[in-house]
C-alpha cells in the first residue's frame, strides 16, 4: 500500500504533470475557477490517494521560473466548497509569492473520488490533509522539511486537527474557521448545547439513515438557499452573496447546490476535532474577520493552543465571507500570511 501511495505521488514530481492515474477521475481541463488565472504561476492538475484508498483531485500552483526545492502549502475549504473557489484563490496567490501550493477537493466531493458522494467525515477529511502532505513530500521540487497547510472555514478546524496529528506539518493557517463538531453538536453560538437537543438530532438523523437505507438514495441537507428567507441571519445573506451569485457559484460546490448528505452530520455530531489542539508544537495562525459570526470558533480554538509560535489575527471590519475572496475589499491579509509561512517554513 505504501508503495502504491508513493508511486501515485511521485508521478507528478518535478514536472507539472497530472498523475498517470488521472484516467480514473474525470478532471476538467478548462479553467473553470471563480477567480482569474495568474500569469505569474504554472498550473496543472494532480491526483493522489489518501490512506483509505480514495483518489483526491488537486490543482498545483508553482511560481514561474522557480528553481530548486520550494516550501509548499496544501490548501482546502471552505466546508462544502471546491478547489475552484476560495482554496484555489489562496493557493494561486501564495504561489505568486513564491510557494508551491496544492488546492485539493476533499474526499467524496468535487472532482475527488469516494462513494457515496457528498459525505463529510472528521477522520477521513483530516486524513485528506495528511495525504496532501504525502503528495508534497514526494515531489522533487518540494523541500519536505518546509510544508504547511491552510484550511478555510470548516477546513480551518480540520487543519488544526491535522496539525495536532501530523508532525510533518510545520505551519498551519486556519482562516475564518468553523469547528464543525461544535456547531453540529451545540448549534450556532452554543444555543443547543444540551443532552436533550443532541438526542433529538440523533433521533432525526438516524430516522433519516433508515429512510436512506430503505430507499437506496441519500437525502441531501440542502446548500445555501436559492432565495434568502425573510428574517434570515445576516451571515446567511452573506453566504448567499458568495455561493449563489457569479462571485462564487460553482456547479460542483455543495454549498452552491444541494448540499451534503444529511446523515453526514452524525459523524460531525459524535467526533470532537480539537481535543489535542493544545499539543500542537508547530506554528499556527488563526485568522478571523472582526465582524465574522464565526469568530468565536477561532478565538476558542486559539485559547487551546500553547507556545510562542501561535498567532491570532483579527481583520478589522471583515466578516466571515470577506476572507473567502476579499469580499471586493481586498481584506485577506496575504502579506501577513506570507510572512508567517516564511518565518516558520525555513
Amino acid at each position: 500500500m505504501m508503495k502504491e501511495l508513493a508511486t501515485a505521488a511521485l508521478v507528478a514530481g518535478g514536472a507539472c504533470a497530472a498523475d498517470a492515474a488521472g484516467a480514473a477521475l474525470p478532471l476538467a481541463q478548462e479553467w473553470d475557477k471563480t477567480f482569474s488565472k495568474s500569469d505569474k504561476v504554472e498550473y496543472c492538475k494532480a491526483i493522489f490517494k489518501n490512506r483509505f484508498g480514495i483518489a483526491l483531485a488537486a490543482d498545483v500552483y508553482k511560481p514561474k521560473n522557480a528553481a530548486g526545492r520550494l516550501a509548499a502549502i496544501a490548501v482546502s475549504g471552505p466546508f462544502g466548497a471546491v478547489k475552484e473557489q476560495c482554496s484555489g484563490l489562496y493557493a494561486q496567490t501564495l504561489a505568486e509569492r513564491g510557494f508551491l501550493t496544492l488546492a485539493f477537493d476533499p474526499s467524496y466531493t468535487g472532482e475527488s473520488g469516494g462513494e457515496p458522494r457528498n459525505v463529510a467525515s472528521p477522520d477521513i477529511n483530516t486524513e485528506d490533509f495528511s495525504a496532501a502532505v504525502d503528495y508534497l513530500v514526494c515531489r522533487d521540487d518540494v523541500d519536505p522539511e518546509k510544508i504547511g497547510i491552510l484550511g478555510i472555514c470548516g477546513w480551518g478546524g480540520l487543519a488544526l486537527n491535522a496539525a495536532a496529528n501530523d508532525t510533518r506539518v510545520k505551519a498551519t493557517v486556519a482562516s475564518t474557521m468553523y469547528d464543525m463538531h461544535r456547531v453540529t453538536a451545540n448549534g450556532y453560538f452554543d444555543k443547543e448545547d444540551s443532552k436533550e437537543a443532541r438526542m433529538e438530532k440523533r433521533r432525526a438523523l438516524n430516522a433519516q439513515r433508515t429512510a436512506d437505507a430503505k430507499s437506496g438514495v441519500f437525502a441531501r441537507a440542502g446548500g445555501v438557499p436559492d432565495i434568502v428567507p425573510e428574517g434570515a441571519p445576516d451571515f446567511v445573506k452573506r453566504y448567499h452573496a458568495y455561493y449563489k451569485t457569479p462571485r462564487g457559484y460553482h456547479p460542483r460546490s455543495l454549498n452552491s447546490n444541494a448540499g451534503w448528505n444529511t446523515t453526514s452530520a452524525l459523524s460531525l455530531l459524535n467526533t470532537p476535532i480539537l481535543a489535542y489542539a493544545g499539543e500542537i508544537e508547530s506554528a499556527v495562525m488563526v485568522l478571523h474577520g472582526e465582524k465574522a459570526h464565526s469568530r468565536y470558533f477561532g478565538e476558542t480554538a486559539f485559547k487551546k493552543l500553547a507556545g510562542g509560535n501561535k498567532e491570532l489575527v483579527i481583520v478589522p471590519g471583515a466578516d466571515h465571507t470577506d476572507l473567502y475572496d476579499g469580499g471586493g475589499k481586498n481584506v485577506i491579509p496575504f502579506d501577513r500570511i506570507e510572512a508567517f509561512y516564511r518565518k516558520n517554513l525555513k
